[in-house]
């Protein structure tokens, strides 16, 4: 079977799960391969992990630069494999920068680019959030090799053990008068919380939590359930939290197994980042609100009552 590249999103140490997420994507259309980009060094402690959830083949793409340039050096990386080892197609995660490597990628290969892929098949047909996620369509490349952003969450991560063989690729050399270059790294503010991209449960605040404070009731659910914290571009925009935690269009898409939305409406900006999550439900005291007609599971009624009788029987349930 042929190769389906995947590129391997991890802090240096550690693999994402989105990575996970693309090789048991990948396996639909192949034999999935791993491509590293990083410092020398970074693929063996990384291999183990991506050998165990079923990457056949490791494509070390390192250098002492590869941290210093932000996106370049992974399309150069991609490029090179693609064009030796034509895979059946490349595929990248629906982050902000990964969108970016797939189009600067798509654009070099002379390849058609698909974009947040929900779902695939084994003939290379995706299921594709467009408009704002007003539409899901069935989509499938007609020219090149099949470049595809598959957003967090979409699939469940595998085990898959194989024997996986490693290959080492030259990076390609980066022109600095081209490339953005890193000057300093500053790491996010973390907590004991999951990642919001990488969470199985993403409880969210919207406007109707009515302020910095309210977040408090959204953080107690989400804690109790071992889930992340989002928000709405509206409580974003008041101010009420940080906007690395947005979902929605112009936030970030998850795709979390249950997906908790207090006091938000749901405007498509919205729904655009969290539609094709597994299980919803939503609380809000307006009953026409957009997002109860999408939810699985609405509750017409105050979050400031409802989310923490809720809290307190999952503690009660866990303990």
């Amino acid at each position: 079977m042929p190769d389906v590249l995947v590129l391997v999103d991890h802090d240096g140490e550690h693999v994402n799960r989105t990575t996970y997420e693309l090789l048991a994507a990948a396996r639909r259309l192949g034999d999935p391969a791993a491509v590293v980009v990083g410092t020398p060094g970074t693929t063996a402690r990384l291999a183990e992990s991506l050998a165990r959830h079923g990457a056949t083949r490791t494509y070390a793409a390192e250098s002492a630069e590869a941290d210093g340039f932000l996106v370049t050096p992974a399309v150069g990386a991609l490029e090179l494999v693609a064009r030796e080892a034509a895979p059946a197609a490349v595929l990248v995660s629906a982050t902000t920068d990964g969108k970016e490597i797939a189009a600067r990628l798509a654009a070099r290969l002379d390849a058609g680019l698909l974009v947040d892929a929900v779902d695939l098949d084994s003939s290379g047909v995706v299921d594709q959030v467009v408009f704002g996620g007003a539409y899901t369509v069935r989509s499938q490349v007609t020219h090149g090799t099949p470049v595809i952003t598959v957003r967090p969450g979409a699939f469940e991560p595998e085990e898959h053990p194989v024997t996986s063989v490693e290959r080492t690729v030259s990076l390609p050399t980066v022109d600095p008068a081209a490339s953005a270059r890193v000057t300093a790294r500053r790491a996010a503010p973390a907590g004991d919380r999951p990642a919001l991209t990488e969470a199985g449960v993403v409880v969210s605040g919207g406007r109707g939590v009515g302020g910095a404070d309210g977040f408090g009731v959204v953080e107690g659910l989400a804690d109790a359930l071992g889930g992340a914290v989002g928000a709405s571009r509206a409580a974003v925009d008041a101010g009420y939290y940080p906007h690395q935690y947005q979902v929605g269009q112009t936030g970030k898409s998850v795709s979390p197994q249950l997906y908790i939305a207090l006091g938000i409406s749901g405007a498509i900006q919205h729904l655009a980042g969290m539609q094709t999550s597994r299980t919803i439900v939503a609380v809000n005291t307006d009953p026409e609100a957009p997002i109860l007609a999408l939810a699985d599971y609405g509750v017409v009624g105050d979050l400031f009552a409802v989310a923490p009788q809720l809290t307190q029987e999952v503690a009660a349930r866990r303990g």
